[in-house]
């Protein structure tokens, strides 16, 4: 079984190369977006070097009007136009900066987001196993959104912090060498105070994260299975729950916040008070002559840039902490194996199957064998059904047939040809499943229905409901066809749902077909139309029936019981009830006086 984060937050990324390497290995998604992405970049730049030259001419506006002027722009008219056009020139190229990143931001996380969202769909189901369905849309959610503030703000940020930074060292640098020098003292203490902090930083960032995607799973959870919530009245227990786990969001995030409090406080104190002693060392110079009031208010200016610039950076470390987290959780998916194959020529099986001595065990069960030796033939057209106890492993035998999992041991083969060996996709267009628990799509009965073959034309479409004798109550609807069906097909009722399932079947024209206790839940009335669909759905296909009612497979070609994961009698519906003693016909007795009395329940599913 995969390992995955614990939220413990103790294996945060730390910013090293491979840290970097995990989060450049995102970038790949900008690619196509590099072109608009080095505009962006070019704006950037030329925005931060021209503001980098306004305090150049602030102080050059100090001098000029005390007297000394300088070589060119001598005139406070002119200084003061020269500073109005740098703010607009800048005020263009910011505009661009922040248009061409939000532009390169917005489709390269909507690409991200597709290629996670596709990638699942093609994982095979052992992932979704070992993994919780809130958890995974918190990958698309929250680590793609942290993310999004990497490519809108981060890199940005960064970028023009760097810039800033290292222009306004080599300015100052070139005009005020002293007073540099001197400032450059107070860098020793800010970087190890970083690297104090930014430990702290961060775990507990990783921690807050990792604690609101649990909270996450637990709302995914409840509204997946709110039905059951309003059943059992655990209204008050699902919000005290989300309660606890928001109040362990709160303190997780707040025990953050005062690291990263404390951790900025202290820069914003270290470089202002920089900047004070700083400020007293150049009114020395001052009134040493060394340096003129214009340059010492320049020089100050630039301080200031350069300590806002230092500031921003561990904030922006703490950030990239998040970024580095978020894009390893990302590509973790997108580097797990997948079904997906190459481009597949289209299959047309027979149906014949057959079951060479299997053993199985599901993969986050290992120590659980659900199989032994399963062996059975069913030739094309045959009609046969899997009878016996909950938990015998009959769900099982179907799941493997979808290639859902892979036995353990022995081989299934489809027309004399391992099923391996077949192109998935290919492969499975020649099943269909009509589930016991029929879950729609929250749109229209005609989508449900052409989910079956999405090209089927309208009539198409109504001409699987009428097979299905579900056309009547689709008609009886004002929208007909375009009614909504509901979150999961709420609106329908039990036997609809099921004929709309049969109708999406009949549309998608198996070879194949399983039908895995298709009428267990319905009533007579609903059942009899069920039933009766059923059979026309299941002319000339090789049919799989589980079955949980027996009284709905006496027609099948033959019974196979399953028994703690064996095949333990199989025949026909006469035969074995003939068994004196046998699996089957105790079932079958134990159900028909069940069916006889009044409270009548059902055990043989």
């Amino acid at each position: 079984m995969a390992k995955r984060d614990t939220g413990s937050g103790e294996d945060k990324p730390k910013i090293t190369k491979e840290g970097f390497a995990r989060l450049i290995g995102i970038f790949r998604f900008v690619k196509p977006y590099r072109s608009v992405l080095t505009v962006g970049i070019v704006c950037l730049m030329l925005s931060s070097v021209t503001l980098l030259s306004f305090p150049y001419f602030a102080g050059k506006l100090l001098d000029v009007a005390s007297g000394k002027g300088g070589f060119f722009l001598t005139s406070i008219n002119h200084i003061a136009l020269a500073l109005i056009g740098i703010l607009l020139v800048q005020s263009v190229f910011s505009f661009i900066r922040v248009y061409t990143f939000a532009i390169v931001s917005e489709k390269t996380l909507a690409d991200i987001r597709l290629s996670l969202y596709e990638k699942m769909l093609w994982l095979p189901m052992k992932f979704f196993d070992e993994r919780r369905i809130g958890e995974l849309i918190s990958r698309i959610t929250s680590d793609v959104g942290t993310l999004q503030d990497t490519f809108t703000v981060t890199l940005s940020e960064l970028l023009r912090q760097i810039v800033v930074l290292i222009a306004g060292t080599v300015v100052i640098f070139v005009l005020t060498p002293k007073l540099t020098l001197f400032m450059l003292l107070t860098f020793p203490l800010l970087v190890l105070a970083a690297l104090i902090f930014g430990k702290f930083i961060r775990k507990l960032s990783r921690k807050t994260q990792d604690q609101l995607a649990s909270a996450n799973v637990i709302v995914e959870e409840t509204l997946q299975s709110v039905s059951v919530v309003k059943a059992f009245t655990n209204e008050l227990f699902e919000t005290l729950r989300y309660k606890k786990s928001l109040r362990e969001v709160v303190r997780v995030a707040l025990h953050a916040s005062k690291y990263r409090g404390l951790f900025i406080s202290f820069t914003i104190l270290a470089l202002f008070g920089g900047i004070v002693a700083v400020s007293w060392y150049g009114a020395l110079l001052v009134q040493s002559g060394d340096v003129t009031v214009g340059e010492l208010f320049s020089f100050v200016l630039y301080t200031t840039f350069i300590g806002g610039s230092i500031a921003g950076l561990g904030d922006i470390y703490g950030q990239l902490q998040k970024s580095i987290g978020a894009s390893e959780r990302v590509l973790e998916i997108l580097s797990e194996g997948d079904e997906r194959g190459k481009d597949e020529d289209e299959l047309k099986l027979k149906g014949d199957i057959r079951f060479s001595n299997v053993d199985f065990a599901y993969p986050t069960r290992r120590d659980v064998q659900v199989l032994h030796q399963v062996s059975f033939h069913i030739a094309p057209g045959e009609k046969i059904a899997l009878v016996g106890p909950s938990g015998s492993g009959k769900s099982t035998i179907t799941s493997l047939l979808l290639r859902f999992y892979q036995g353990t041991k022995g081989n299934i083969l489809v027309d004399e040809t391992d099923i391996n060996l077949y192109p998935l996709t290919a492969y499975r267009s020649n099943i269909a499943i009509v589930p016991q628990e029929v879950i729609l799509f929250g749109g229209t009965i005609r989508e449900n229905i052409a989910y079956g073959n999405p090209q089927a034309s309208d009539k198409e479409i109504e001409e699987a409901a009428t097979r299905a004798n579900a056309i009547e109550f689709i008609l009886s609807f004002p929208e007909k066809f375009d009614t909504l069906v509901g979150d999961r097909g709420v609106k329908l009722s039990g036997g609809q749902r099921q004929r709309i399932a049969i109708a999406r079947a009949i549309l998608k024209d198996p070879k194949i077909l399983i039908l895995d206790e298709a009428t267990s839940s319905l009533d007579a009335a609903s059942e009899r139309l069920v039933q009766n669909a059923l059979e026309r759905l299941m002319e000339g296909r090789t049919t799989i029936v589980i079955a949980h009612r027996l009284s709905t497979v006496r027609q099948v070609d033959r019974i196979f019981v399953i028994k703690d994961g064996r095949i333990a009698e199989s025949g026909t519906h006469r035969e074995l009830s003939a068994l004196n003693n046998g699996i089957y016909s105790n079932l079958l007795k134990l159900q028909f006086e069940t069916d006889e009395a009044p409270t009548g329940t059902n055990i043989a599913g």
